[in-house]
This record gives C-alpha cells, sequence and structure tokens, in this order.
C-alpha cells in the first residue's frame, strides 16, 4: 500500500527534468547567461564578470521552475569545440544559442555553426530559443534585424523563437525561459524521450 501511494505521490509531485544546450560561437556570452540564469531562479549570486572565462569543456548549471527541473549544458564556443557538441544532443530537450547581437563581424560564423546544429538528426524537433544577447550594447542589433540577417533556412516545423536581451543585466531571460519551457513540455521530441528513458529502465 505504501508503495502504491508513494508512486501516486511521485506522479503527481515529481518535477519534470529537462537538458538543456546552451550553444554559440565564442564570446557570445553563454557563460555570463548561465550565471545570470542561476542568480535569477537560485536567488544567489552567480560568477562576478571578471571571473567568468571561456569555457574549454562544460559547464552545468541546475535550476528550478514552477514544475521543472532544468539543467543547463554550456559548451565552449571556439572553433576547434564545436566538434564536441554534439555528443549532448542526443540527450538535450532544447537549445539556447546565443548570438552577440553586437558583433556583426561574427554573425556569419554563428549563422554558419547554427545551421549545422539545426541540420544534426540527433536534435531533431528539439525547441530553439536564439538569444539576441549584449542587447546592452550602443552597438547592438534588434532581435529582428538580427532574425533577416541570419535567414535560416533548416527550421522547418522546429519550435524557434528569437529574444533580445542580456546576458550581463538579465534583460529577456526569463521571457525566453518560460517559453522554452512550454514548448519543451508539449514537445513530441519531450515525449519520445520521455519513453526512451522509460524503456531503458525496463530492460
Amino acid at each position: 500500500m505504501f508503495s502504491l501511494f508513494y508512486g501516486l505521490w511521485n506522479h503527481v509531485f515529481s518535477k519534470t527534468e529537462f537538458h538543456v544546450l546552451i550553444l554559440g560561437v565564442h564570446k557570445a556570452g553563454k557563460t555570463t547567461l548561465l550565471e545570470k540564469l542561476k542568480s535569477i531562479y537560485l536567488k544567489e549570486d552567480g560568477l562576478p564578470h571578471d571571473r567568468i572565462v571561456p569555457t574549454v569543456g562544460l559547464n552545468i548549471g541546475r535550476i528550478e521552475d514552477a514544475n521543472v527541473k532544468l539543467v543547463f549544458w554550456d559548451l565552449g564556443g571556439q572553433p576547434g569545440l564545436r566538434t564536441i557538441w554534439e555528443k549532448y544532443y542526443d540527450e538535450a530537450h532544447a537549445v539556447i544559442y546565443v548570438i552577440d547581437s553586437a558583433a556583426a563581424s561574427s554573425f556569419e560564423d554563428a549563422k554558419s555553426a547554427l545551421e549545422k546544429v539545426l541540420r544534426h538528426e540527433d536534435l531533431q524537433g528539439a525547441p530553439i530559443l536564439i538569444f539576441a544577447n549584449k542587447q546592452d550594447s550602443p552597438a547592438a542589433v534588434s532581435e529582428e534585424e538580427l532574425a533577416r540577417h541570419l535567414h535560416l533556412k533548416e527550421l522547418d516545423e522546429r519550435p524557434c523563437m528569437f529574444q533580445a536581451g542580456s546576458a550581463f543585466d538579465g534583460t529577456g531571460i526569463k521571457h525566453g525561459v518560460d517559453w522554452l519551457v512550454e514548448e519543451m513540455e508539449r514537445s513530441k521530441r519531450t515525449e519520445a524521450l520521455r519513453a526512451r528513458t522509460e524503456a531503458a529502465g525496463k530492460i
């Protein structure tokens, strides 16, 4: 009887866990975004900006929001490290792709790297939030301008949203994450990953 009630309690009150990749080219602001996410949701200070260094491997952040747990994987964006990204695609529910909207010289590289992400079969159907970062800079272009510049052809039926914001001051982050959570909760990819996990647990 106890196990029955425990199973029911666990089903009703346990939180769904989602894995979200934070990707983008070098110096887009991925780790700054991760630290700001932690400060917003965990109500604690993230790393000071002067202590954030380029990611060589993987940074992990865990937060809880409403009825979900979010695990963020922040991966290095240097050209030589991007081959590592695809090792995490298979288990990811969604992607936050960070672009430095104040660095026009990096747009082509960012577009090329993003298109490879979108084409990869292991990320099929994963919702993607394109975060137009560094909007606090006078040189930043708007999310609409960035969307026109990227002119993505690989989106097909994938849920996608451009969100202008700043990882430095937190602008736009909560709105973008709220949208991403809603998309993950109703995503067919989430259903497929859950079914795969349950099947593996029965083996």
